[in-house]
């Protein structure tokens, strides 16, 4: 019998498109994200979803507003999770930990603590950074180098599956009778001296129910990968297409099996967007009022502070190679393409102009059913590109089908383009339909009581990562 997917929601509560808090009804105040952080776990737990996820970005500005305004203004994830651990009884709750700042030790002690408060549902994401703002709001002088950054992110992880397995699962003996508490032979020290980290312990939090917390890494640098082949139970990545996801989970299952990994311990997970609404049509509507909500070059908006310069018809002309010359790149925003603007797009505008027909359902003038495609629904389109899947409950199912059964990925992290109505839309649509089929675990499953379980991971020793023997 195959096994059901992975699948998880990426936390964004302001919406993972950059026009989603724009929707009529949408979240869109970051000082009220208790209620719909709430919410969304109520949700996912009540669908059966594997877990919660919540990435981290260790700085803000204008720009952002733009580009990803979810990251504006954001809980810090391991506070989210600490948080909906009260509220949840079954999901895993998964903190995004940035190890170029953050501290080994009180990073182990909060996630065991997280681990022993939700009985084995806690996980981390550890990330190297990629913001270079991030330095100066931790004392440093420069954000640090890729290679810098990777050492001490490969000393991170074997400083915290040191720490976690500083007691053996037998060390708490508690015979009143005898005044004995522990036994102290069960109790070890950390003893890590590396280049960047140095921790001694042991830690003072029980151990784990899950023994090792299930670890998460993404990346696309050859140490990135590296690093989630060796030491993740979750390799997140970002492949464009299904053949590109395939050849990358080939590829971090080749370097798994030639540490002396077992390549089948490693899961593979990819991001989806679905837009998800009882009919396909319904949902091209939701998608093409995503694109018209993007904010673009005109009128006040190339004024505003950090502005992006790509969204304006020229600067897509650009892009796409067309001539300094042609008159189309005066074109305004609501003006139709033509079928002769359409020809003179190069094979970059008509990949454009093809996935604009399936996610939005809008089409050059006198090509099909379909509404009529504007330069604003190009613009957007290639400025704030997503991986929209776009449809009903079956369309949703059919691509999470088709991933799992090529042998894409093993998983799925679920953005929702805004809160509350779409990640609703998933939760009650499309996660039945994936249910019925198999491809996801059933909402009351007992079998699986740990996030570990649920992921279909193994038991990892403490001493299994390559670098806590050094």
């Amino acid at each position: 019998m195959t096994e059901p997917l992975i699948i998880g929601a990426m936390v964004r509560t302001l919406g993972a498109y950059p026009s989603g808090w724009r929707q009529p009804g949408a979240h869109r105040d970051p000082s009220a994200d208790a209620d719909i952080l709430r919410h969304i776990a109520r949700e996912g737990e009540d669908a059966g979803l594997d877990y919660l996820f919540f990435g981290d970005w260790l700085a803000t500005g204008p720009d952002l507003e733009f580009r990803d305004p979810y990251l504006l203004a954001r809980i810090d994830p391991v506070s989210a999770v600490l948080f909906l651990a009260g509220v949840t009884s079954r999901i895993g709750l998964i903190a995004t930990v940035n190890t170029t700042y953050a501290d080994p030790y009180a990073t182990a002690r909060s996630l065991a603590s997280l681990d022993v408060l939700t009985g084995g549902r806690a996980g981390v994401n550890l990330v190297t950074g990629a913001e270079p703002r991030a330095a100066g709001n931790h004392g440093r002088d420069a954000h640090a180098d890729n290679e810098t950054r990777y050492d001490r992110a490969e000393e991170f992880v074997a400083a915290l599956r040191r720490l976690w397995d500083s007691w053996s699962e037998d060390a708490w003996i508690a015979d009143a009778e005898r005044g004995v508490l522990i036994d102290p032979d069960g109790l070890r020290g950390a003893d890590l001296q590396g280049a960047h980290v140095r921790v001694s312990g042991p830690l003072n939090v029980a151990r784990p129910p899950q023994g090792q917390i299930p670890i998460v890494h993404a990346g696309t640098s050859p140490r990135s990968r590296a690093l989630a082949a060796t030491e993740a139970d979750l390799a997140l990545i970002a492949a464009p297409n299904i053949a590109d996801a395939i050849a990358t989970r080939r590829d971090l299952r080749e370097i798994a099996a030639a540490a002396g990994r077992s390549p089948e311990t490693l899961k593979v997970i990819a991001p989806v967007l679905p837009v998800v609404a009882d009919s396909d049509a319904e949902a091209h509507r939701i998608v093409e009022r995503l694109l018209a909500l993007v904010p673009l070059a005109e009128g006040h908006q190339p004024a505003r502070t950090a502005f992006p310069p790509n969204r304006s018809v020229a600067a897509l002309a650009d892009a796409l190679g067309v001539a300094a010359d042609d008159p189309l790149r005066a074109a305004d925003f609501d003006q139709v393409v033509s079928a002769d603007d359409a020809s003179r797009l190069g094979d970059a505008g008509a990949a454009l102009l093809d996935r604009l027909g399936r996610i939005a359902g809008v089409r050059v003038a006198g090509r099909g059913a379909g509404g009529a495609l504007t330069w604003r629904h190009l613009v957007a389109a290639h400025a704030a590109p997503a991986a929209f899947v776009v449809g009903d409950a079956s369309t949703i199912a059919d691509h999470f089908e088709t991933w799992r059964d090529e042998g894409a990925a093993d998983g799925f992290n679920v953005l929702s383009a805004f809160q509350p109505a779409q990640f609703e839309a998933f939760t009650r649509l499309a996660a039945p339909e994936l249910r019925r089929r198999g491809l996801l675990g059933r909402a009351d499953d007992g079998a699986r009581p740990t996030l570990r379980g649920r992921l279909g991971v193994g038991v990892r020793d403490g001493a299994a990562s390559s670098l806590a023997a050094r």
